[in-house]
């Protein structure tokens, strides 16, 4: 692995944070900060890059910024859309662009479905209380 340089400013109670942390743990303030960074933006594995990227810039966002993201992403009208061509796959054999307009939808309704699992449990882990309707449901099972 590659190491690189950052020169990094950072306001001095967090500083001595760090040098608290390395103290203790008998490390130096490089490696708790590297450990810490690594904490905050750890590696998503098996998941698309751009997807892992923006899963992992969530723990920088602010609490607002969260509950925002932890809102449904994925339309009344694309839910809509794909339960009919669900209903449609077990009636008959999909057209190629069924097929591919099927997969985008899922796509993006896993997409949806992560960004807002990471959201809440990123709040919860700052202590908020997370509502028990902010579960996501899947499309096609649920009281439709």
């Amino acid at each position: 692995m590659t190491i690189s340089t950052v020169p990094v400013q950072l306001p001095e109670p967090l500083v001595e944070r760090l040098k608290r942390a390395a103290d203790l743990t008998h490390r130096s303030v490089e490696e708790i900060a590297a450990a810490s960074l690594e904490a905050v933006l750890p590696p998503a594995p098996n998941l698309p890059p751009d997807i892992a990227d923006e899963l992992a810039a969530m723990y920088l966002f602010s609490d607002e910024a969260l509950w925002a993201a932890a809102a449904p992403s994925f339309s009344p009208s694309e839910e809509q859309r794909l339960d009919q061509l669900n209903s449609a796959a077990g009636q008959r054999e999909l057209t190629a662009a069924e097929e591919a307009e099927q997969s985008s939808l899922i796509a993006a309704y896993r997409r949806s479905v992560l960004r807002r699992a990471k959201a809440l449990a990123i709040l919860a882990q700052r202590g908020h209380h997370i509502p028990a309707t902010a579960s996501p449901q899947t499309p096609g099972h649920g009281d439709n």
